[in-house]
């Protein structure tokens, strides 16, 4: 590589890593003894959310958990992100990144007193809730003024707007036109459901985001401190690297395993696509190819259990279920959607006519495997404690925390009692890296925490009445029709979620619409399940990670792979279609969500079929299966899709009663060998791919 490419990767590599800083809560860096202020305030919140989870200590007062998790967030937000990112009007004080000005410090106490106002007054609130004093309206007044302010430097202005436009039409609502009106609200209501309730700010998401989700964000920072990230994709590159197109699939299944436990797209995106990305450039993947290959894997990294980011545990709150259930429903289409992104790398790689890695370049498996074996324990344990004894959530975090403590706190000693290296700095090293990681969890928490507290302004306005008058306006646009207002949704997730984070968009999607498509379905006597209109809604939210032109996901991955964002983005969301199409599969077919299936062979049945219908749409949209797509094969191998994935309609439109659906799919597999059979005398000879391509 010559020195101007590696100045360039560098450069590339280096946004990627702010890009991901920002996003994690780095805002700052002040010099200084305050350079310990905010790390000092991450641990306190990180060691005061395990104090509550702990099992031993009795249990917390819930406003109180909410009150002091959104004042540790707010007093981080204003000490950590400057008003401006650039200096205007000659106050360079509201862009300053090396100090924290002291009007940011006023702001950061006012901000963290008026979040803890309800716990500090809890009582006398109580007693006047409905009839709030004047002390309580202005406390109410900063405190939606002040979250406001700290959600748009955190998140972006997006948010924020939309909270604005709904506080007035709470408002304005008797002064709309006649399909929008509404009687509107008095301040003192606005404020004591804002403010002084459960209904608003301290609504069900901040509950979620300060009893379940921190600890799993905690967890996640552990391992990415402890080292799992680098051990993941060195995992997957020794499994899958000498495979034709290996490093794109290398890049697929760590992104997969590091997903697991992130819910940034943009923060594994830099942990994997460090490695993954300049490796398929080397195997030949084009650099926007390599790009969106892992922007795909990155962002659908949100859709695998058993963590699935945020909104995964506020959809098992939403919806009143044990979140295993989420698990359960949300497996076969995460799974089906990974394993067609793993025939995308593989169809691209044929395309391109391209080859794996030689083995010398690839690390050793067992040795790697043996090497961070250690990793694999607090999953492990994790998911025994979340899908075989059953704790909730939050214990079963807790104690995967405390296992991966103690392995960030031993692993340093033993590998130098290995190499006959001295002890001491070795457990020193342990310490500050737990240290660290938890200052990382507590920075981590920021944008969760200010999106579900600012997403409750938009759903206790929802509750002061408007739920009924949003359906009605809904089953207005969409004319009555399901299909229309499902694309409708899916088209307002994607935009809404250009500007905000998948928590918010799912929170805001799923109350406006959640419960409209249920009703609106019941219109048609069709039932929804509520668990699928919310994984509707999730799915959407996530895939609006890498939406052009804003996915702030696909500018990561350019950046490193040094290609046009806009171009990445749009090839991304290409191969994201196949995602796409199965939340509008799952909402006709429960099957796929495993809906009253409790059968093991059953339910594999339906991963199966699921895969391979995911397969053909794959074909049908990347123009290749094992030759060049000819378009008169396309509404065949779509055909195949829709068999495979509703073997209900199938089975309905041949007259077979719905018990015997599961005879249709071998009519889609026997469609998809005759496409096997046309594309075979087509297949390209190696020394005419790339022509063919």
């Amino acid at each position: 590589m010559s020195t101007d490419n590696q100045i360039e990767s560098a450069d590339g590599l280096a946004l990627a890593k702010q890009m991901a800083e920002e996003e994690s809560g780095i805002g700052r860096r002040p010099t200084g003894y305050s350079r310990f202020i905010i790390p000092v305030i991450a641990i306190c919140w990180s060691l005061f959310q395990l104090y509550i989870a702990c099992p031993f200590f009795d249990p917390v007062e819930s406003t109180f958990i909410r009150s002091i998790h959104l004042g540790f967030a707010l007093l981080l937000v204003y000490l950590n992100y400057p008003m401006l990112k650039k200096a205007r009007w000659g106050l360079r004080f509201l862009s300053a990144t090396d100090r924290i000005p002291l009007f940011d410090f006023f702001l950061a106490v006012i901000a963290c007193i008026s979040a803890l106002y309800i716990a500090i007054d809890y009582m006398g609130l109580t007693t006047r809730y409905g009839a709030p004093i004047l002390r309580d309206l202005i406390f109410g007044a900063i405190l939606v003024i002040l979250l406001l302010e700290a959600s748009r430097r955190v998140i972006g202005p997006a948010l924020p707007i939309i909270s604005i436009l709904f506080t007035a039409y709470a408002f304005l609502g008797p002064y709309m036109p006649d399909l929008i009106a509404f009687k509107g609200v008095s301040l003192n209501r606005y404020m004591g459901q804002m403010t002084m309730s459960t209904e608003g700010i301290y609504g069900i998401p901040l509950d979620v985001s300060a009893t379940i989700v921190f600890l799993f964000v905690l967890f996640g920072s552990m391992l990415d401190k402890a080292g799992a990230g680098h051990y993941f994709i060195q995992l997957a590159l020794s499994l899958l690297g000498g495979f034709k197109g290996g490093p794109a699939k290398a890049a697929v299944m760590g992104s997969g395993l590091t997903g697991l436990v992130s819910g940034s797209s943009i923060a594994n995106i830099v942990t994997t696509g460090t490695f993954t990305i300049p490796l398929m450039k080397k195997v030949g993947y084009p650099p926007t190819k390599a790009a969106a290959v892992e922007v795909a894997a990155s962002t659908d990294g949100q859709l695998a259990p058993p963590i699935m980011g945020a909104a995964a545990f506020i959809i098992a709150e939403y919806v009143n279920v044990p979140y295993v259930e989420v698990i359960k429903a949300a497996a076969v289409p995460a799974f089906a959607s990974y394993a067609a992104l793993f025939y995308i790398t593989h169809i691209e790689a044929s395309k391109l006519g391209l080859t794996g890695m030689s083995r010398k370049e690839l690390p050793a498996f067992f040795k790697t495997f043996i090497a961070g074996i250690h990793y694999m324990a607090p999953l492990l344990f994790l998911l025994y404690e979340l899908i075989v004894v059953r704790h909730s959530p939050e214990l079963a975090a807790f104690n995967a925390i405390w296992v991966m403590a103690i392995i960030m706190l031993v692993q340093h000693p033993v590998k130098a009692f290995v190499n006959k290296e001295p002890l001491k700095p070795a457990f020193k090293q342990g310490v500050v890296d737990l240290f660290a990681a938890l200052a990382g969890g507590g920075r981590n928490m920021v944008s969760v925490a200010l999106a579900t507290a600012a997403a409750g302004i938009i759903v206790g306005v929802v509750a002061l009445g408007l739920g009924g008058l949003i359906t009605q306006i809904i089953d207005v646009i969409s004319m009555g029709n399901i299909f229309l207002m499902l694309f409708i949704t899916a088209l307002a997730s994607l935009i809404i979620g250009m500007g905000l984070p998948t928590t918010a968009t799912y929170i805001v999607m799923a109350s406006l619409t959640a419960p409209a498509i249920v009703t609106i379905a019941g219109f048609q006597d069709f039932a929804v399940p509520l668990m699928a209109a919310h994984l509707f809604c999730f799915y959407f939210g996530i895939l609006a990670d890498d939406t052009p032109p804003v996915g702030l996901a696909a500018y990561a991955a350019a950046a490193i792979a040094k290609s046009p964002p806009i171009a990445t983005g749009i090839q991304g969301f290409t191969y994201d279609i196949r995602t796409a199409i199965l939340p509008f599969m799952f909402i006709f077919n429960t099957d796929l969500i495993l809906h009253n299936i409790y059968s093991w062979p059953q339910g594999l049945l339906i991963f199966a079929m699921a895969c391979v219908g995911n397969f053909a749409f794959a074909s049908a949209t990347q123009g290749w299966f094992v030759a060049r797509t000819r378009y008169y094969e396309i509404p065949l191998f779509l055909l195949v899709t829709f068999i495979l994935m509703r073997p209900d309609a199938t089975a309905s439109f041949l007259g077979m009663p719905h018990e015997q659906r599961y005879w249709t799919y071998p009519i889609g597999l026997a469609v998809f060998g005759l496409l096997y059979l046309m594309q075979r005398p087509r297949i390209p000879k190696p020394k005419l791919v790339e022509e063919a391509a």
